[in-house]
């Protein structure tokens, strides 16, 4: 169970990595990388989601009724996201302004309910957890990442931090055609590296 576990949880960071190779969650991916901040806040968020709602629905797969299966999902996965929007408007009000409309759409994340369905409704409560887990990291990391890149290209700095004047950045890396760009090239980056792995 060891080595399955650990593979489930690489699965979503490397092999079915939900922004670089199953190219799901675009809106979020990018609408909210702008910066390496809310890249990783939004990740973190989704995390926490996909965590958390695997295990009830590996739970209650034996409750939950065919007929209503998606239904029951949606509600489950809305009760985490009212969960974490509460939270990061409590602790972390400018994360909640920044991010905006975006937390609340978790709930229609296609990685969300597609891991419930596709993983959570058919395996034990541990393998769900490992899988809401990997899949969570998969995307936090990569929106982290995304975020790093179109930051760092656009106004020289790092989670806030300044690397280069303002000055060198290229503006277009922080509005919507960089992420495109950026997201294209980290894309291609991670193909030739899972292909060398």
């Amino acid at each position: 169970m060891k080595n399955s576990g650990i593979k489930i949880l690489l699965n979503g960071l490397i092999k079915e990595n939900p922004v670089f190779v199953l190219i799901l969650g675009m809106c979020p991916t990018l609408a909210t990388t702008s910066s390496a901040v809310n890249g990783m806040s939004m990740g973190l968020a989704t995390l926490f989601v996909l965590f958390s709602s695997n295990i009830i629905v590996s739970i209650l797969k034996n409750i939950i009724p065919d007929k209503v299966r998606i239904p029951a999902y949606v509600v489950i996965i809305a009760t985490f996201v009212s969960v974490a929007e509460m939270l990061i408007h409590a602790y972390f009000p400018a994360i909640y302004e920044s991010l905006g409309i975006f937390i609340p759409l978790i709930v229609v994340n296609c990685i969300v309910l597609g891991r419930a369905e596709a993983f959570a409704s058919k395996n034990t409560v541990l393998s769900s957890a490992l899988d809401g887990l990997g899949m969570g990291l998969g995307f936090t990391l990569a929106l982290t990442l995304l975020g790093v890149v179109r930051e760092l290209l656009g106004t020289g700095k790092v989670f806030g931090n300044i690397v280069f004047s303002e000055n060198y950045g290229a503006i277009i890396f922080v509005l919507a055609p960089g992420a495109f760009i950026v997201l294209g090239y980290l894309i291609a980056i991670m193909n030739k590296l899972r292909k060398t792995l």
